[in-house]
């Protein structure tokens, strides 16, 4: 995507998608913030997602994580023109240290990867696609998760 209303339509567009699908997202307040050179920037206030402690549930921070890796891939399809269904076939996190602000989660690919990937669906109708995604906190990495996104275009 380079037209900056075309990507505002978009990240629009996913908000929609998880808050009408997705209803825990709203609660979450989780929201794409951004998307450029195939980084989906996802936010998350920390008030409806503190714990006891006063940190960031860790349940909070997995789901955010995750969708940023679901939001990217939904993105990719969207850009590349292709009806896909997506869903988390795996996931792995790590936490390293505890979150204490808003949660801002980052998941990226590039463009080798993003045209293997839609080489893949273009022949076969499916593929599987690692990602890993990161939150910071104070600077640093707090979290670290790995996906895998199971990718099936639609009407096959």
């Amino acid at each position: 995507m380079t037209d900056e209303d075309d990507v505002t339509r978009r990240l629009s567009e996913l908000a929609s998608t998880w808050h009408g699908e997705i209803p825990v997202t709203s609660t979450m307040d989780v929201v794409p913030a951004a998307f450029e050179e195939h980084t989906l920037t996802v936010r998350a206030t920390l008030a409806p997602n503190v714990n006891v402690h006063g940190t960031a549930f860790a349940g909070s921070l997995y789901a955010v994580a995750a969708l940023s890796g679901w939001g990217l891939v939904h993105l990719e399809l969207a850009n590349a023109d292709l009806p896909g269904s997506i869903v988390i076939a795996e996931g792995r996190i790590v936490y390293r240290r505890p979150v204490q602000e808003d949660i801002v989660a980052r998941c990226s690919t590039d463009d080798a990867e993003v045209t293997r990937v839609m080489a893949a669906l273009r022949t076969d109708g499916r593929v599987r696609w690692p990602l890993t995604a990161s939150i910071g906190a104070a600077g640093r990495e707090a979290v670290r998760f790995e996906g895998v996104y199971a990718i099936r275009i639609r009407d096959r």
